[in-house]
Formats: structure tokens, C-alpha cells, sequence
């Protein structure tokens, strides 16, 4: 993929953060919901939060998920970061990919389920929020600190480029 131009990559780069915030606020909020229907002995209470949960489920979930794992992936491919070239950027576009799926393919029925229910909800709909923000802190660390430095493949992109501009940066000898 050809490098992105710099007002293209950071126009994206703030729309990859927006919705990445997004996504963890919205995980908060599913938490938050999941915790008073787990919690409450008021089944109106119970039913009202899983409603709200299936709302959110419903309209945001996908589209946040899969907005963060798009927009995250061309700007790893669009800049000198690439996406298997850091450590940091690897395990966050993996962790990407694998919370969407979760997501998607469970954590949305879950909520299906228990809003069907008319709010009967189990531990799960606490530890899937729970999981699911630790995971978006865990790359919001990485993405600031950017850890654990090159991957094998990104050591011997940078050693073969050094070692073309030693060749190509020789200039010939010139003599008195």
C-alpha cells in the first residue's frame, strides 16, 4: 500500500482514536447496565438495563468494532509503523480482531438473550464488559508507550535498508 499523505493520515489517525474511545466508552456503558441487571433484585430495573444493553448491542457495537479494526489497519499499512514491523502494533491489530469476533459473535447474543428474557441476566454480561475494557486499556497503554520494540520480519526490513544506504551512501574516493 502506497504511504498515506500526511493530511489523509491524520485526518484518519483522529478518526481511529474517536472511535476507539468510543468503542471503550461504550463497553464501559455495557459494564455499567450489565452490573445494575446482575446486581439489582428489581426485575424492572433488570429489564430496563438489559433493553438499553440490546439498544446499544443493536446500533453500536458492530459498527464501532468494525470501524476501530478498519481504520487501524490502513493506517498501519498507510504509515512507517506497518503492520508487522512493532511488536505494539501487532499484538493490537491481533487483539483487535479477536475482540470484534467476540463482540459480534458473542456478546451480542448474550445481550439477545437476556433482553429476550425479559432481563434474566447471568455473571456473563458482567465478565465479557469486564474483559472486553480491559483488553481496549491494555491497547490504549500500548498504542501510547509502544513497547518491546521491531519484529523479526521489522528487524530485517530496517537491517536491509541500512544496509542499501551504506552501499548506496558510499561515495567514491577522491584523492589529492
Amino acid at each position: 500500500m502506497k504511504p498515506l499523505k500526511r493530511p489523509v493520515r491524520r485526518g484518519l489517525l483522529v478518526a481511529h482514536v474517536a472511535v476507539s474511545v468510543s468503542w471503550l466508552g461504550l463497553t464501559v456503558g455495557l459494564l455499567t447496565l450489565g452490573i445494575a441487571a446482575f446486581a439489582t433484585g428489581d426485575p424492572a430495573t433488570a429489564g430496563a438495563a438489559t433493553r438499553a444493553m440490546k439498544i446499544f448491542g443493536d446500533w453500536l457495537v458492530i459498527p464501532l468494532a468494525l470501524l476501530a479494526l478498519v481504520s487501524g489497519l490502513v493506517l498501519a499499512l498507510g504509515t512507517p509503523w506497518g503492520l508487522a514491523r512493532h511488536r505494539w502494533v501487532w499484538t493490537k491489530f491481533w487483539l483487535t480482531l479477536i475482540t470484534t469476533g467476540l463482540s459480534i459473535f458473542s456478546l451480542r447474543p448474550g445481550i439477545d438473550a437476556a433482553a429476550a428474557a425479559g432481563g434474566a441476566v447471568d455473571i456473563n454480561l458482567v465478565i465479557a464488559p469486564s474483559v472486553a475494557t480491559a483488553t481496549y486499556l491494555f491497547i490504549t497503554a500500548i498504542s501510547v508507550l509502544k513497547p518491546w520494540g521491531l519484529t523479526r520480519r521489522g528487524r530485517r526490513m530496517r537491517f536491509s535498508a541500512s544496509s542499501a544506504k551504506s552501499v548506496d551512501g558510499r561515495s567514491p574516493r577522491q584523492t589529492a
